[in-house]
């Protein structure tokens, strides 16, 4: 067997250097890795939001939360809001983390079911401490030790700059021996004889060649497209959002700990709140709102004065055909597009970078190798991309050519199945290793409107009167943590304070 010597990550950003900071942890040094960008060609980084698989990632860094928070005005998120997505007024909240506590072998939100059919439940926001606590500006880590409490299960992920995340991990990477070389690809070589890559050559002239590509050029995809031809596969017939505009502004007194989704006309606003400033975007349909009209719509709809000029944005929602392609494999936007609803873009990443490792190929780069790394990629892509369908397809809005549109289109088997089981009987159940849990589909199919005919027959073995007093104690307990927590903004100033 032959190992592999060198790696070249093609592009810097979040992609290129998050692949290039893991890389430099967990290889020890034994590959010769250098990362090509440009200074001259900006990345999207509009402010990011994530979920609370990030933390595994940091964890394999063995970074400091609280320095990582200060270095890249970071916040605190417990879910997102999302508001008018079911109807003009409705709100929810897609909470991470637990929903209450179990009761014999059904989930809380069986039992709720009931009573609420009964009038006798309050709000399901109520039962879980992640959504509680949103809603009321608090924020405090979990604490394991308390077992009993829901202070041991609240589940967070974070809200940061991602261009000074990128910076960040820069400055991890190079401490551990990643090269990094200045320039412009200007054309990139494959070998006559299998197609595969061969070397890049830069505009100056220097000439960069590896065994394993990495592509991290974004959406220029130049060396798995450009080069290698590989092919897209557009899912925009399910998700017709193909462009948006994306603001700074002053920070709001409202510091959150969740994200905001507001439906709109055409599309939704995003509200990401960081220590020094607001992040706002307006993703939109071109087929049903132009560049102008989306760009007053957003700057109408800000907490502050804007902090920088609108940046527009296209894109088209997909995937490639093969996010590993020969010896080139794609991590970040020039692997596919899902748009920011859920903030997977980050997960997207750091997910591909772990299977990559899992998967590190000799130079003889097995097919069944690629082929299963393709496999789980595709699978992982398709339930994520079913997941943020089900928030347009689930609507009961009908104010707009847009919403008419979603809420009648056919979506994917896969997600047809799920909403059909969850309508039934409210049952969900979470396939193999799909990234979002049975709570986070609970929540969104009943924020948006999916509300089941009937209920788990096991939920009757009990009486009403000891459901309704178990309810009633989670809803409690759930308020009395929610009030000894301190304010997101107070938790921020005290451990996690990015310099002025």
């Amino acid at each position: 067997m032959e190992h592999l010597r060198k790696v070249l990550i093609v592009g810097g950003g979040s992609a290129g250097w998050m692949t290039a900071a893991l890389f430099a942890k967990l290889l020890n040094g034994i590959y010769d890795v250098t990362l090509v960008e440009s200074e001259e060609i900006g990345t999207i980084g509009v402010g990011e939001a994530t979920i609370p698989a990030i933390k595994k990632y940091n964890a394999l860094l063995e970074l400091s939360e609280d320095d990582f928070l200060r270095r890249t005005n970071g916040t605190f998120k417990l879910g997102i809001q999302f508001n008018d997505w079911l109807r003009l007024g409705s709100s929810y909240i897609h909470g991470f983390g637990v929903i209450g506590q179990d009761l014999g072998w059904l989930r809380c939100h069986q039992y709720w079911l009931k009573m609420q059919g009964l009038g006798k439940a309050s709000d399901f926001a109520n039962y879980s401490i992640n959504t509680a606590a949103a809603l009321s500006n608090k924020f405090m880590r979990s604490a394991p030790e308390l077992k009993e409490s829901p202070l041991a299960h609240i589940a967070h992920a974070f809200h940061f700059d991602a261009g000074l995340y990128a910076r960040y991990l820069r400055g991890f990477s190079e401490a551990r021996g990643i090269k990094r070389v200045e320039g412009k690809i200007g054309e990139v070589k494959l070998r006559p004889e299998d197609g595969f890559v061969e070397s890049v050559v830069l505009q100056n002239g220097e000439t960069l060649a590896a065994d394993l590509f990495i592509d991290c050029s974004g959406m220029r995809a130049i060396v798995i497209e450009g080069a290698l031809q590989t092919g897209y596969e557009n899912w925009s017939h399910w998700l017709p959002c193909d462009r948006a505009v994306a603001v700074g502004c002053q920070r709001s007194e409202n510091f959150t700990p969740y994200t905001k989704s507001t439906a709109l006309a055409a599309g939704w606003q995003w509200r990401i709140p960081l220590q020094h400033r607001t992040g706002n975007g307006h993703v939109y349909s071109s087929q049903y709102m132009d560049a102008d009209e989306a760009e007053r719509i957003l700057l109408a709809n800000l907490d502050g004065s804007p902090t920088n000029d609108p940046l527009h944005i296209r894109f088209e929602t997909g995937k490639r055909k093969k996010i590993w392609n020969k010896n080139c494999v794609a991590i970040g936007l020039s692997s596919g597009f899902l748009e920011p609803l859920e903030s997977t873009s980050l997960h997207l990443i750091q997910s591909a970078i772990i299977r990559l490792l899992r998967f590190l190929p000799d130079q003889s780069f097995d097919p069944a190798t690629i082929a299963e790394f393709n496999r789980q990629t595709d699978y992982e892509y398709e339930r994520i991309r079913d997941f943020i369908i089900l928030h347009y397809k689930a609507t009961e809005r009908g104010d707009s050519e847009f919403w008419r549109y979603c809420r009648g289109m056919s979506v994917p088997a896969t997600l047809q199945r799920k909403m059909d089981l969850f309508a039934g009987s409210g049952r969900i159940f979470r396939e193999d290793e799909e990234l979002f849990s049975e709570e986070s589909w609970i929540q969104v199919c009943i924020g948006q409107g999916i509300m089941p005919k009937a209920y788990d027959p096991m939920v009757d073995i009990r009486s009403e009167a000891e459901i309704e007093a178990y309810l009633n104690n989670i809803e409690a307990v759930v308020r009395k943590c929610v009030a000894v927590m301190p304010t997101h903004a107070e938790f921020v100033e005290r451990n996690c304070l990015a310099p002025a």
